[in-house]
């Protein structure tokens, strides 16, 4: 799975992102209707990107009346394999790294700061 999601262009986490939010198959005109909302792409740019992650195994189409496209590959797996892969990246697999440089670059504020506490106590074993 790591391999498919490794290959997906910006781009294409555009296309996947509507596929994602719309929690069931999309027909071309729709994802089309939609992309023009946020993007200046042309019909066959939408296709191009539609056709190579179908090629890539992310997406499936299904021929009914017209082709009804369907994510492979949810968003949590594609968030779980890029957040892997930047700690691998950039903070040599370390997730410490990546907290204290978001905490050093004051990217997380008060409420963040507090939601990330909740969240580590949970393994904590002191707290039983």
């Amino acid at each position: 799975m790591s391999k498919l999601v490794s290959k997906i262009t910006d781009s294409e986490v555009e296309v996947m992102r509507l596929l994602w939010e719309a929690k069931d198959s999309l027909p071309m005109a729709d994802i089309r209707k939609a992309l023009l909302q946020t993007s200046k792409w042309e019909t066959s740019t939408i296709k191009t990107l539609l056709r190579r992650l179908c090629e890539k195994g992310v997406v499936q189409a299904t021929k009914k009346e017209v082709y009804y496209y369907q994510p492979l590959v949810s968003e949590k797996e594609y968030n779980d394999y890029t957040t892997q892969s930047l700690i691998d990246r950039v903070y040599l697999g370390s997730a410490k790294n990546l907290v204290a440089s978001l905490l050093g670059s004051k990217k997380l504020d008060n409420h963040d700061i507090e939601e990330l506490r909740a969240l580590f106590k949970v393994g904590d074993k002191n707290d039983e």
